[in-house]
Order: structure tokens, then C-alpha cells, then sequence
């Protein structure tokens, strides 16, 4: 048949000329004429399909086809046309082989014409049969379209496209994900992922088409991904790649996120929410975990606060949910916060910080009880607010704790909702305060978050006390030594870890250490509770443990004795609330003495706690119960039991430290009210170190140098005998004797009463300028001005007259000034 078959070739006739010819579409067809007058781009066509549809695409006639369409692209269109009308036929006469082999030249024709401009015209053929082959009910055509719209999705088009619409593929490939048929399940499902997967990257590139981030879209492809992740139990699939549907549907999420901008992420956050709530995702929330880490580690690291706000406005459209609902949306925040916060910084972060606080605020004031399940939803808020603040710098959680200090209520408000709300904010400021690493004390205290803390820390709530001394251990433990210094004991601490204060540090304790231990004194007056108590001296035991020095231990030593005066003077306090202040104070000695290695002071604490073991153990630790106490009768009138500030003095003196503060100075007292720095007036301060002040007062009662303060802390500045000898020297240089400390207490003292007892004229004329004195330096300096311009006009003199004659250098007259 083939030798009688036609093989000219004439030139195309018009394309109308086919409606009167017939179409004989069998290539071993004998009508040479037919064929004839047939176009060449259909015979090609004709010619790539097999006699037998089992043995394939004809390959060399295929070759044939491509080099044709290579050569003539104008013809692409109509190739394309022609095979999607015979894949049509063929489909409708179920002829499923031809229709694949259609399906194979389109695929090898797109590939190789890929680069032509007139490339447009031929994807709409393109197009066209794969939504016929997806049409269709057979699953290996659904697959094959697939595929085919894959391979045409990875292509890179130089021509825009105005015209194209991707909502039938949307549709169809979500569909697709949803499949249950029973043989095929796996393998549609992961047609359907691959067919979004090729949609997405197909517009996304491409601005010009049609916006596949519309909520239409988004809430077809979403949800479909989510479907397909959430089935981790599908088998795999035996093929090339061996890829499940979840992994593949969690590769095409990660994709759709990386790809999104930030207009466009909430397009895919929303959808993400709706299938989460609908399927009841959130208890447990295992699932929403995992999907929102794939979300916050795919998205651009700048859009990721967009997430964190994304969800909290969902958390705050379901105040109205179960407790177990909201607790799971706070577990979920609280996992892909800390990814969020190294991008968020300045009122990014504290707007972030505010919205916890809101639903803390919220859950605080819409519950009258606190059930174990609310509790539970607060304590997932503050673990949130924990990891967005551990993943800030040091600086940054400073101010977001001086951010929550300002939040909290109001002391005087003493309703029950106001509490609560207050000792869930400090617990929030604590959670946040044990992810600051403490370096300096200056900067982990500043004023403005010291002073309302130490406010807090005498309120008449014990949770709120004992929250704020929680927070003191936090920022004061530099050195991990809470553990070990968390019960009263005099026993020796071997595993205490200690370091010498820094300068700044001993400036911060002088400055504000009469602060904290005032508020740790009234706080230990306020309650008898052991576990207060024993709070209160944690607090008191790291303050000493790591600002203890030369220059500290006497103010630490006046705070022992305030406490052990509060224990003995107020009479409001009850006996086991005394025997406890006692325990606490002679706990602290001994820490003091052991830490500061000042040996006759551990010496003195030891001997009194023996004599405290001998003849009152209640005034040792552990501290007693009130309640397991109640009815017994203690013995307090025990005055040589009693820390003695004397013996103290002479203990410091005996190892050759300075100890006037702690002789002149006044122990700390129950709710005494001061401001930072300037704990003690001026004319104190002149009993306490001599002066701070320089003054020219012309007192006959002291005749020493009132001159100024010394420079270092503690340290008296010594006065000088009016001789210079040698002899006088020696002496003042040699540590003062007893008398002559007694003689310059007295001349102190002397200077306080004349400046507190004293008439106001008779200070106003002491302290008068000496008008002569000034008139007379004035004089004296005038002069050697004078006597220095004198000076320079010889020496310029002398040096012409050199210059002219050369005198002998002992010939050469020097001013009188020089005269000895």
C-alpha cells in the first residue's frame, strides 16, 4: 500500500479547501489524492501516531513534526489546535492510548518551541487538552495532565500573558488533593499537590496573570495542604521520588509561604485559621505547632511579626472559647514567638508585649474564680511573653520589664480582681527577669523600675511579696547561688560561689542599698509565714553574697542589727515572729563573716550561736510555724543573747578595718521612708565621716581641718599635729590611739551641737567672708604679677646685651626674686 501511496507535495491550499475534501486520518489510507490536498502540518501530526495505539508515539516522524514546527512557528497555533481537536475525538471515543500520545507530542513540542514568541498561541492549545484530560474520569489521564501542566509550569516564558486563567486548574487540582478513590488515592493526591505546586510557581512569577493570592484561591489551595498534612498515616508512594502527600503538601506550603510578600501572607494565614478551627485542630494542638513552625521558618524573616499578630487577633476573636481552646492558641504562640522576635525590635516588640498583657488583663477581669484550666491558658501567656523576651538583647528586656512595672494596679487598690492582676503581671516580670543575665547592678536597677519594685515589695498581699523577692533573687544571682542560700541556716555554705563586687557595683550599694534592706526589713515584719521569711532572707543572703566588701560591710552590719531591733522593740509582732527575726539575723551574720573573711567577726557569730544552742534554740534556724507554735510561751528577755553593735565595732577595728559608720551610725528601722542617696542628713553625715562639705566657719571649739570628705568610702581623712617634724609625721602617720579618737569624737560632736543648738547670727557671723584676708591676697597676688612682668623685661634686656657683648655667666645679675 505504501508503494502506490502519494508523496507530492503541493503548496497548502486555503484552509476552507478542507471542508470539501475528506479527512482520511489513517496513514496507511490508499487515497493518495485525499492525503494530497491535506495540509503538511496535519499529515506530520497524522504521521506521529501509530497504527498499533500500544506501540507509542512514532519517534522519528515526531522528529519530523518538531523540526517543522522549528522551521515554520507561525504553524504552533494550528499543531496545536489539530492535536487538541484529535485528542478530543479520541477521549470521546474512549480511546485512551491516541489521547496520551496527543498529550506526549504536545509535551515534546512545548519543550522544544519553548523560546518562539509566537509561543502564546500555542499553550492556549496546550491548556485546553490538559483541562480536557483532567475532565475526564480516567485517573492515568488526570496524572498525565498533571504532569504535563508541571513540566509547563517550570518553563520561563519572555512574553507576558494577559489572558490566561488558572481557576479551572486551581479547582481541579484541589480537588484532586481530596481524592478517595480506592486504588489510586495516593497517587491523585499527589498529582493534585503537584498541580498546585505548579500553579503557584506559574503566577506567582508571573505578575501579569491572574492573582492567585485572592481569598477564592487561597481557600482552595490551603486547605488542601493542610488536608494532605494532617494524614501522616497514607503509605508512600512507589515511585521515582518515593514522596508521601504530607511531605510533598508540606514542601508546597513551605514554598507558598517563602514565596508570599507582606501583603500577601495574611491571604494564607486566614484560610489556615478558618481549616483549623473548623476541623477542631487546636485540642490537641500538635498539629497547629508543627504547621505554624513550617510557617514562621518558610516566611521572610521580616514578615514573621505579621504571624505573631495574625494570631494574636485570632486569640482575641475567641475570648469567648473554652479555656483548653485558648490555652492551645497560647501554647502555639508561645512556640513561634521566640522565631519572631529577633525581627521585632522597638515598639514592635513592646506592641507585642502589650497584647499579652491585654489577655492577661482580660482573663484576670472576665473570671471571678481562677480555674485550673484558666490558670492554665495565663501560664501559657506569660511562657509566650518569657521566649519573645529571652530572644531580645539585654537592653531590650530592660525596658520591656520597665514596660510591665508601669502596668501593674495600683497598691491602693485592695480588691481581690486588683491582686490577682497584680501578682499575675509580676509574674510575668519574673519570667521575663530570669532571662536577663545580670552584669551590673546600675543597669539592671534603674530608678524608675527600683522604686516601684521596692514598693511592691511591702505590700500587705504575701503572693505579691513573695513574687518580688523572686524577682530580686532573679537579677541579684549573678553567680547561680539562690539554690544553695534557700533556707536560714548558720551552717557553713562549701558549694557558695563569690566574686568581689566590681566599683560600680559598690557606688550602686551605697547608693541605693539602704533601699532594698529597708524594704527586706519591712517585708520581714509584715508576715510570720516561714516560706515569706524565708524568701525575704534568699533575697538578703544574694545581696550580701555579691556586694559584700570592705566597704560594704558596715552598712550590711547595720542592717543585721535592724532586723534584730524590729525583733525586739515592736511589740505588735508575735513571739514566733520574733524568734524567726532573731534566726534571720544571726543567719545573716554568719553569711556576712564568712563571706567578707573577716575571722573575728565569724568568731563572735560563732560564739553566739552556741550560747543561743545552749540556752534558746528557738533563736536559731529553721524557723518555727506559727501554727505547729500556737500556745507555747518563749523566753525573749535574753539581752545577752543579742547581736551587740559594740562587740561588732570591735571586731572590725580588731582586723584593722574602719568601723565609725558602724559606731555612729543608726541601725535600720521599720518603715522608715527615705530617698535614694541621701538616707542621712548633712550635719549626720559631719558625725558620721567627718564633713561632705567644705566650710569656712571659724569654730573655736575644733581647730582641726574641716577640709572635705575623703575620697574613698570609710576611709577618715587624718588630721595633722600644726608642727611639721619629723617626729610629728611619724605619729600622724601611726593609727590614732584611744584617747585621741575619743578627742576627735568630741570635737565632732562639738561641731554638730554648735551648728544645731547654735543662735543663727552667731553662725551667720562666723561664717561671714574675712573681707581683709581676700583684700590681702588680692594685694600679694597683684604684686607678683607685677614682679613677674619686671622679671621678663630684664631677662629680654639682658639677653640683647648678651647678644652685644658677652658677659661671664658669673657676672650675670639674677632678679632678687631668686634671692635665697
Amino acid at each position: 500500500m505504501a508503494l502506490i501511496r502519494c508523496c507530492f507535495e503541493p503548496p497548502e491550499l486555503p484552509e476552507f479547501f478542507d471542508s470539501f475534501v475528506q479527512k482520511c486520518t489513517d496513514p496507511s489510507c490508499c487515497c493518495g489524492c485525499c492525503s494530497a490536498l491535506r495540509p503538511r502540518y496535519k499529515r506530520l501530526v497524522d504521521n506521529i501516531f501509530p497504527v498499533n495505539p500500544e506501540d507509542g508515539l512514532v519517534k522519528s516522524n515526531m522528529e519530523k513534526l518538531t523540526f517543522y514546527s522549528l522551521s515554520s512557528p507561525d504553524k504552533l497555533d494550528r499543531i496545536g489546535e489539530y492535536l487538541y481537536q484529535k485528542a478530543t475525538k479520541d477521549i470521546n471515543r474512549k480511546r485512551y492510548k491516541l489521547a496520551e500520545i496527543a498529550m506526549e507530542a504536545m509535551d515534546l513540542l512545548l519543550q522544544a518551541c519553548h523560546a518562539q514568541t509566537t509561543l502564546n498561541l500555542f499553550v492556549e492549545s496546550f491548556l485546553r487538552m490538559v483541562q480536557k484530560l483532567l475532565e475526564d474520569s480516567n485517573p492515568n489521564l488526570k496524572i498525565m495532565a498533571t504532569n504535563s501542566f508541571v513540566k509547563f509550569a517550570n518553563i520561563n516564558e519572555d512574553t507576558p500573558s494577559y489572558h490566561r486563567r488558572y481557576d479551572f486548574f486551581i479547582s481541579k487540582f484541589s480537588s484532586m488533593c481530596h481524592s478517595d478513590a480506592a486504588s489510586m488515592r495516593d497517587s491523585l493526591r499527589l498529582a493534585g499537590i503537584k498541580g498546585l505546586q505548579g500553579v503557584i510557581r506559574k503566577t506567582v512569577s508571573d505578575d501579569l496573570v491572574e492573582n492567585i493570592w485572592e481569598a477564592e484561591h487561597m481557600e482552595k489551595i490551603v486547605p488542601s495542604l493542610l488536608f494532605n498534612m494532617q494524614s501522616g498515616d497514607l503509605t508512600p508512594v512507589e515511585d521515582a521520588t518515593n514522596v508521601t502527600p504530607p511531605a510533598l503538601a508540606e514542601e508546597v506550603l513551605r514554598e507558598l509561604v517563602g514565596r508570599a510578600s507582606f501583603g500577601h501572607i495574611r491571604s494564607v494565614l486566614k484560610p489556615l485559621l478558618t481549616h483549623l478551627d473548623r476541623h477542631e485542630l487546636w485540642v490537641p494542638n500538635t498539629f497547629a505547632i508543627h504547621t505554624f513552625r513550617i510557617v514562621m521558618i518558610s516566611i521572610q524573616p521580616q514578615y514573621s511579626y505579621t504571624v505573631v499578630e495574625t494570631l494574636m487577633q485570632h486569640l482575641d476573636s475567641n475570648f469567648k472559647s473554652s479555656p483548653k481552646t485558648r490555652t492551645s492558641l497560647a501554647v502555639v504562640l508561645s512556640k513561634i514567638i521566640a522565631i519572631a522576635a529577633g525581627e521585632s525590635v522597638g515598639p514592635s516588640a513592646l506592641d507585642i508585649i502589650n497584647n499579652l498583657l491585654t489577655h492577661l488583663r482580660t482573663s484576670v477581669s472576665t473570671t471571678s474564680e481562677i480555674t485550673p484550666e484558666e490558670s492554665q491558658y495565663q501560664e501559657a501567656l506569660i511562657n509566650a511573653l518569657g521566649e519573645f523576651a529571652n530572644h531580645h538583647p539585654d537592653y531590650q528586656k530592660i525596658e520591656i520589664m520597665l514596660f510591665i512595672m508601669n502596668t501593674v494596679p495600683d497598691l491602693s487598690k485592695k480588691s481581690k480582681g486588683d491582686q490577682m492582676l497584680q501578682n499575675i503581671l509580676l509574674k510575668s516580670l519574673l519570667k521575663v527577669g530570669t532571662q536577663y543575665s545580670t552584669v551590673s547592678f546600675e543597669k539592671a536597677f534603674p530608678a524608675s523600675f527600683l522604686q516601684p519594685l521596692l514598693k511592691m515589695a511591702r505590700a500587705p498581699h504575701n503572693p505579691t511579696r513573695m513574687v518580688v523577692m523572686q524577682i530580686l533573687q532573679a537579677l541579684l544571682d549573678r553567680h547561680q547561688n539562690e539554690q544553695v542560700l534557700s533556707s536560714v541556716s548558720v551552717k557553713p555554705y562549701p558549694a557558695l560561689s563569690q566574686e568581689p563586687p566590681s566599683r560600680s557595683d559598690i557606688i550602686f550599694t551605697h547608693k541605693y542599698g539602704a533601699n532594698i534592706m529597708q524594704a527586706l526589713i519591712d517585708s520581714m515584719a509584715l508576715s510570720d509565714r516561714v516560706d515569706a521569711l524565708t524568701s525575704s532572707f534568699n533575697t538578703a543572703a544574694l545581696l550580701i553574697v555579691e556586694m559584700s566588701c570592705n566597704e560594704t560591710v558596715q552598712e550590711f552590719l547595720l542592717f543585721i542589727l535592724g532586723i534584730q531591733q524590729v525583733a525586739t522593740t515592736v511589740d505588735t509582732l508575735g513571739n514566733v515572729h520574733k524568734c524567726s527575726l532573731h534566726a534571720v539575723s544571726i543567719g545573716l551574720l554568719v553569711l556576712i563573716s564568712r563571706v567578707s573573711g573577716i575571722n573575728n567577726l565569724l568568731e563572735y557569730a560563732q560564739k553566739i550561736v552556741d550560747a543561743r544552742r545552749e540556752e534558746a534554740s528557738h533563736f536559731l534556724p529553721p524557723l518555727l510555724e506559727p501554727k505547729k507554735q500556737a500556745g507555747k510561751t518563749f523566753n525573749l528577755a535574753l539581752p545577752h543573747l543579742a547581736i551587740d553593735k559594740m562587740a561588732l565595732g570591735e571586731c572590725l577595728q580588731n582586723a584593722g578595718m574602719d568601723a565609725q559608720r558602724l559606731n555612729t551610725g543608726a541601725p535600720y528601722s521599720l518603715n522608715q521612708t527615705d530617698h535614694p542617696g541621701h538616707r542621712h542628713s548633712w550635719v549626720e553625715s559631719v558625725s558620721n565621716q567627718l564633713t561632705q562639705r567644705n566650710s569656712s566657719a571659724d569654730l573655736t571649739a575644733y581647730n582641726g581641718d574641716v577640709d572635705s570628705v575623703s575620697s574613698s568610702p570609710g576611709v577618715c581623712k587624718k588630721l595633722l599635729a600644726p608642727e611639721f617634724n619629723f617626729d610629728a609625721m611619724k605619729r600622724a602617720l601611726a593609727e590614732p590611739t584611744e584617747a585621741a579618737k575619743r578627742e576627735q569624737r568630741e570635737r565632732q560632736m562639738q561641731i554638730v551641737r554648735t551648728f544645731r543648738e547654735g543662735e543663727f547670727d552667731d553662725l551667720m557671723r562666723r561664717t561671714e567672708p574675712k573681707h581683709d584676708v581676700i583684700q590681702n591676697r588680692l594685694n600679694e597676688l597683684f604684686n607678683s604679677l607685677a614682679v613677674e612682668r619686671q622679671i621678663t623685661q630684664s631677662d629680654t634686656k639682658s639677653s640683647q646685651l648678651q647678644a652685644c657683648n658677652e658677659k661671664p655667666i658669673y657676672e650675670t645679675n639674677f632678679p632678687e626674686l631668686f634671692y635665697y
